[in-house]
């Protein structure tokens, strides 16, 4: 997984005043937890651009004053609700041999017949949450969907790996094709349309005979 670095300072102040002289400053109070004990920092609003406003997962390298760096993950992010701007950012640490969960996106690659033909896609899932060790986390889930008919679906099942757990259902749906009053079939949902249609036609006269 791609990282972004983050460079901040550690905080020896914690208290009301300090933190709000921090963000009229334009940084922003973080703090990182899952080592030893909580590490207190603080870093320029603009320098989260890149991690928060994308759909892409990021893991962060935090790099401090003094040569300390820190690989750690956001957890969690808490902004304004008027004017938006960042309030606090938590990052939990990584460490190599420990797993993390981590949401990672789908990528929707192809173009589905269903829905050239007239089907309604339904992205179920723009996010899937997984839990893994660190070097095995990937950037995205690309899920092919240029065989998807109407009707069709694809689950979680089909997207399982050694390197990663996956934290939903084998049966839950990611993307599927609904079929819609303008849809039309395909050629080849056509013969199988009509072979059905025939078939069923034959089975009556068929008992008749007997």
């Amino acid at each position: 997984m791609k990282s972004i670095t983050i460079k901040g300072s550690e905080r020896e102040s914690v208290g009301k005043k300090a933190t709000k002289a921090l963000r009229n400053a334009g940084k922003v109070p973080c703090v990182i937890y899952g080592g030893e004990k909580p590490l207190h920092f603080a870093a320029e609003e603009l320098s989260f651009k890149d991690l928060v406003y994308t759909p892409n997962a990021h893991t962060v390298v935090v790099d401090l004053d003094g040569g300390k760096k820190y690989d750690a993950v956001m957890q969690d992010i808490q902004f304004h609700p008027v004017s938006d701007s960042i309030l606090h950012v938590d990052f939990y640490q990584l460490f190599k041999d420990k797993e993390v969960t981590m949401d990672i996106p789908v990528r929707l690659l192809g173009n589905s017949p269903g829905v050239r033909n007239g089907g309604r896609l339904l992205f179920r899932k723009r996010k899937l949450a997984i839990k893994a060790l660190p070097g095995n986390l990937p950037d995205f889930f690309d899920i092919d969907i240029s065989k998807l008919k109407i009707g069709g679906n694809i689950s979680v099942s089909t997207l399982l790996k050694d390197e990663f757990t996956i934290l939903h259902p084998e049966n839950t749906v990611v993307v599927q094709v609904k079929a819609a009053r303008n849809a039309v079939l395909t050629e080849e949902e056509d013969e199988e349309t009509e072979e059905g249609a025939e078939a069923a036609a034959e089975a009556p006269a068929e008992g008749g005979e007997e």
